[in-house]
């Protein structure tokens, strides 16, 4: 028998969903294991780097930190079965990638830490048995939830911007219960990138802390069970008389995700216009080294980006990891004709997310043993290179 590989993950941890579901929907053998497991610090994080989940350990001892990466690892090894083929299918489904693991923290973690009657204890369980059993576990366990308590605060969720972050999600919940209850995933019969990082928020915050889980099942049950089926290895979709196996035919967009995304805009797109300026103002200020680490705890605290959202001033950490998987669909964009580019344009026009493909740093960041790094200057294509990717040279 084949040895598992091995995913250091948490049941209630964001970043943790989008791993699991793609190892499960992609059937790929794994055993999971907690942070605490004494093997992590002994053994994951020298090859890690940072002490962060989802880590995989592959049967063959490699060690990758990031769901990004672990996906793309086996998306390189098994001729990309959740990369559709239509390159509108493929921006779209690259944007809600980002989307899922960047754009929807605000929501994730409001509904998280401001309903404490509710998912106190159930998240306050997570917390602590993700420890070892150790005298100072009790502690350790506090600690951990008032850094979260405060992370929350640092993406933006305030008392005063409350209001706007739920009346923005519970349209967005809306809008996306109306698209899945005609297709199973995001781009018809199978899931696509797009789904697994949508799930990173959608289902350890969202879909199992239990305020949030219970909003979803009474107003949104179609996305309850999106959720449900991102989980299981089979299709999971007997609800649907008509369904197929595959993305939907000719790179079709399917209708009803149009007003899931201009709801979506009214959020991301400002706070990535707003994040790209401080960060692009403070490389300038410092030109980091090629190589420098770019994201996470080893790299410098850039500071917050001020944004408007429906008449209310949002404050938010500016991110750069949002811009190394933006640069995903930039690049597929670059590649392009111009009469597909004029294609995706009036698609993510329509979409209000237009602005994003001009949304870049004047550095690019790409993926260097388990770091995601600054690369040397991130230039645009000339017209005769446009067909070349715009990936930037690694360190």
């Amino acid at each position: 028998m084949n040895k598992p590989h091995i995913l250091y993950a948490m049941p209630h941890s964001l970043y943790s969903g989008r791993a699991r579901s793609y190892l499960i929907k992609n059937r790929i053998p794994f055993e999971e294991r907690s942070t605490g497991h004494e093997s992590f610090k002994a053994d994951v994080l020298p090859k890690g780097k940072l002490p962060t989940i989802p880590t995989l350990v592959t049967a063959e001892g490699e060690v990758i930190r990031d769901g990004g990466a672990i996906i793309e690892y086996f998306e390189a090894a098994t001729g990309r079965p959740c990369q559709p083929q239509g390159t509108c299918q493929q921006v779209i489904s690259a944007l809600f990638d980002v989307i899922g693991t960047d754009g929807l923290l605000r929501p994730a973690m409001h509904y998280r830490w401001n309903f404490p009657d509710d998912n106190l204890e159930f998240v306050r369980f997570h917390f602590l048995h993700s420890q070892r059993d150790v005298p100072e576990r009790e502690d350790k366990t506090e600690a951990m939830m008032n850094r979260m308590r405060h992370a929350a605060m640092i993406f933006g969720v305030t008392e005063q911007s409350q209001p706007v972050v739920e009346a923005l999600y519970l349209e967005y919940l809306d809008a996306l219960n109306a698209h899945f209850e005609h297709y199973p995933y995001l781009l018809g019969w199978r899931p696509c990138i797009g789904d697994f990082g949508l799930v990173a928020p959608m289902y350890a915050h969202l879909g199992r802390d239990p305020y949030p889980a219970r909003l979803m099942q009474q107003r949104a049950p179609a996305v309850y069970r999106w959720l449900e089926r991102m989980n299981r290895e089979d299709q999971d979709a007997p609800e649907y008389f008509n369904a197929g196996n595959d993305f939907l035919a000719d790179d079709k967009i399917p209708d009803p995700l149009i007003p899931v995304l201009k709801i979506l805009a009214e959020d991301f797109v400002p706070e990535t216009l707003a994040a790209a300026e401080l960060i692009n103002s403070r490389l300038a200020e410092h030109q980091p080294e090629s190589g420098a680490v770019a994201v996470g705890r080893l790299a410098e605290a850039l500071g917050t980006a001020d944004f408007s959202v429906r008449g209310e001033t949002i404050t938010a950490l500016a991110q750069p990891h949002r811009f190394y998987l933006l640069q995903r669909v930039q690049d597929v964009f670059a590649k392009l004709s111009d009469e597909k580019q004029t294609e995706i344009s009036t698609l993510l026009e329509a979409c209000g997310m237009k602005s994003l493909l001009g949304a870049v740093l004047s550095r690019g960041i790409a993926r260097s043993e388990n770091l995601e790094v600054c690369c040397l200057l991130y230039t645009s294509p000339s017209p005769r290179d446009k067909r070349q990717s715009r990936m930037p040279s690694s360190a």
